[in-house]
């Protein structure tokens, strides 16, 4: 499984993990982030249940386990959280960040509801050490009806969850998008069937957009730097949703 620092100072440290070569075809390929302070981790949608036994080697090489104190999942989706019962046998005083609304429904992976804390829906923030926080943002409908995303103002890095996912073709593997052109056809057909709500879109792309972003880092695909982010967010409010075509759809029956 690759990894790669994606950012470092005295303080905080961003890595990714990604593109593990071993995974199953069947399996959907999933970007897993952890974000280490002083001592203590934060692990942002920590995979599937088949890819724990990666993921767990890969991250050991720069935390002992037992630090992770944080454990973020943006929504309910099996192929980000399904691990976690498996995380939560590793990481004991690690606590659970999910949206209120999926709070009794991650249970079902198996966890112990005395470690989640609910968040609300408009979002609060998180200390993943004493000297260093995060920002839960909302991004209901995106494309989940909780669905929440990370900001970290001192690494200006914002973690997307699916806004900005690209399903990569295997020759498609790079780990940054270098030619967004090109990249846009691998994140089309994802976003117009899986974005339901254009209103979700135009309020989630009016809040990130007042935020400074250096890196935009997708759950699926390649990250955004910072020129790449900006036409994200450009191509990503000229799109049309399903929810819009369905709407021309049932306009042409009644017609």
């Amino acid at each position: 499984m690759l990894s790669e620092v994606l950012y470092e100072d005295k303080d905080v440290k961003w890595i990714v993990f990604a593109r593990d070569p071993d995974k199953a075809a069947s399996v959907i390929d999933t970007n897993e982030y952890l974000l280490i302070s002083g001592e203590q981790g934060m692990l942002l949608d920590p995979g599937g249940v088949e890819i724990f036994p990666e993921v767990v080697s890969a991250i050991s090489d720069y935390i002992p386990l037992e630090n992770i104190t944080t454990l973020f999942g943006s929504h309910q989706d099996p192929d980000i959280i399904s691990s976690l019962s498996l995380w939560l046998g590793t990481c004991p005083r690690a606590r659970v960040y999910v949206p209120w609304v999926w709070s009794s429904f991650i249970p079902h992976f198996g966890c112990d509801t005395s470690q989640l804390v609910p968040v609300p829906d408009e979002g609060m923030r998180v200390e993943v050490s004493p000297t260093h926080a995060v920002e839960l943002v909302p991004a209901h409908y995106l494309h989940s009806s909780g669905n929440l995303h990370v900001y970290d103002p001192k690494a200006k890095i914002l973690f997307s969850g699916d806004v900005g996912a690209a399903l990569l073709p295997p020759d498609k593997q790079d780990l940054y998008v270098e030619d967004f052109d090109a990249h846009a056809r691998y994140m089309d057909g994802f976003h117009r069937r899986w974005m339901p709500s254009e209103a979700a879109r135009d309020a989630w792309i009016e809040r990130v957009s007042h935020l400074d972003i250096e890196l935009m880092v997708p759950q699926h695909g390649a990250i955004f730097r910072r020129k790449e982010a900006k036409r994200f967010l450009d191509w990503f409010g000229g799109l049309r949703l399903a929810s819009a075509l369905q709407g021309s759809k049932r306009s042409d029956r009644a017609a």
